[in-house]
């Protein structure tokens, strides 16, 4: 049919436009976020890509539902605006003919929603904490970045090095022109060296070993220090203990929130079926929501649907949370908040062609 390929050319070009705009906003924010930890010390530079892209997928299955919706509001709202659904309708098409396009559009999403929301997101999450954690747990000397004062792990030493000495020397933490800073028993310490690396003792414990350097030690506020020249210094880094990935709802897999169905588990399951079928049910939400009048204001429908569209997820995290706590069980919250937004499409379906109850839209409907 002809309106049905005008209607999903329209829908796809649409789409695209608002996936990128959203996408954007979202790596811009995610990027602020990280960039902020990192300037406070929560999250190491050298992270900040890669918890970027774990990020954004987490981020894919509400930004998908939501570029669904959106693509096929604005569409079927500027058929309105420009009077060509009243030639449609006029042509013999009913309110309720808009489905088989909206469906055949909206269900190949759908279905990428459901696999980012039960498998790619799950294990984007969990990449993101090993990633995290992997990076926490690094020594101070792996930690120091060429021409950069860098903080320890315990806040007690800072350490700046000029360069690294060959193309293999990050390898082997071989460094040049390091300088550290430590406060021990009230006293301060500065030590330059023109050389330094790291070492691995039998026992596991690490060094970093400076050659050729000058010790400064006094008390802040006193003229009295101490200068001391070395041919070698160790100072043991301090390095966090190694422990197994922070394990959440969020970050397990499908099968393992099956095997283990407690309530927060089954929460969490309640959110991942809850997102594709929320954009399921937006997208068909977005035919009757989508009317304007040309003669009346033009936001109406917009400002309606926006509230819709925030009430539907609040009304899933709502349910998610009392699932978890164990206020509702997983068998009626997960089909409850969707029954109830069926029944709301079929009213809006009732109201939009009641509407229009003249000539053959009205036979038809």
């Amino acid at each position: 049919m002809i309106y049905q390929r005008a209607a999903q050319r329209e829908f796809a070009q649409t789409a695209v436009a608002v996936f990128v705009a959203l996408f954007s906003i979202l790596l811009t924010t995610q990027l602020i976020r990280l960039l902020g930890q990192a300037a406070g010390g929560r999250v190491v530079p050298e992270a900040v890509m890669a918890l970027l892209g774990f990020g954004a997928l987490g981020y894919l299955p509400v930004l998908l539902s939501l570029t669904l919706f959106i693509s096929v509001l604005m569409t079927l709202s500027r058929f309105y605006r420009d009077s060509e659904m009243v030639v449609w309708f006029s042509s013999g098409l009913s309110l309720r003919d808009w489905m088989r396009p909206v469906l055949k559009f909206a269900l190949p999403i759908v279905s990428v929603i459901l696999a980012l929301s039960l498998f790619l997101a799950p294990w984007a999450q969990f990449k993101s904490n090993e990633y995290r954690q992997r990076m926490d747990q690094r020594d101070d000397l792996s930690r120091m970045s060429p021409g950069a004062f860098k903080e320890s792990s315990s806040g007690q030493r800072v350490f700046f090095v000029e360069g690294v000495d060959g193309a293999d020397s990050k390898q082997d933490g071989r460094v040049r022109n390091i300088f550290i800073s430590s406060m021990q028993h009230g006293r301060l310490g500065v030590m330059a060296a023109a050389e330094g690396h790291s070492e691995q003792h039998p026992n596991g414990d690490r060094f970093i070993v400076l050659e050729n350097g000058r010790r400064y030690e006094g008390m802040p506020g006193s003229p009295e220090y101490r200068i001391m020249e070395f041919e070698r210094y160790a100072i043991r880094t301090e390095t966090r203990e190694t422990r197994g990935v922070d394990v959440s709802p969020r970050s397990l897999p499908l099968r393992a929130l099956l095997d283990d169905p407690n309530g927060s588990n089954m929460g969490e399951l309640l959110w991942r079926i809850g997102v594709p079928l929320s954009a399921l049910m937006l997208a068909m939400l977005a035919i009757p929501l989508s009317f304007v009048n040309p003669r009346a204001g033009r936001t109406n429908n917009l400002i309606f649907a926006v509230l819709t569209f925030m009430i539907y997820s609040n009304l899933i995290s709502l349910s998610q949370a009392w699932v978890a706590r164990g206020k509702l069980p997983f068998e009626i919250g997960v089909w409850a908040v969707h029954a109830l937004m069926f029944v709301l499409l079929l009213a809006l379906f009732w109201r939009r062609a009641s509407l229009f109850s003249w000539g053959r839209l009205w036979r038809k409907f």
